[in-house]
């Protein structure tokens, strides 16, 4: 795992406006082109639960927006919550996810470690384990997911 900011993405950056405005975040935002088509996928997370009534709010608010960045061609929107057991992408996702459960796999031992996410910067992420602090720096991270049963 590593940290990458997202790069200056207009659509991503304006997905996100229009997400904040709703009082959530924007996690993920893919675009696929098809034959025909264009499928766009949006994660979006808000602190406690994310359900299907925030998912809907979601779409019915890009919507507009989506069908002007795509205007002629046919489009799938497909709006989420992370999910029970969410895989992380990278590190720059984490500051969504802090206070929750996380579990990585770590390089170093073969193993996973988790707990609650304490905190998350360019460098690494510490979680609070069952034996304490644990500070675990991306590049012995192989992978991340989001754990509900380390919730505090």
């Amino acid at each position: 795992m590593r940290f990458t900011p997202k790069e200056a993405d207009p659509l991503f950056d304006s997905a996100q406006m229009v997400v904040q405005g709703l009082g959530m975040s924007l996690v993920d935002l893919s675009v696929s082109r098809h034959k025909a088509s264009v499928q766009v996928r949006a994660v979006v997370y808000k602190p406690g639960v994310t359900g299907v009534d925030d998912c809907s709010k979601a779409h019915h608010a890009l919507m507009p927006r989506l069908e002007l960045a795509f205007s002629g061609q046919n489009l799938y929107v497909e709006v989420s919550s992370p999910g029970i057991d969410r895989t992380i992408k990278d590190g720059s996702e984490l500051r969504h996810y802090i206070g929750r459960g996380i579990r990585c796999f770590r390089t170093d031992i073969s193993d996973w470690a988790g707990g609650v996410l304490r905190s998350a910067d360019e460098t690494g992420l510490v979680l609070k384990g069952k034996d304490g602090m644990i500070l675990l720096r991306y590049e012995i991270i192989a992978k991340a997911k989001l754990d509900y049963s380390q919730e505090a």
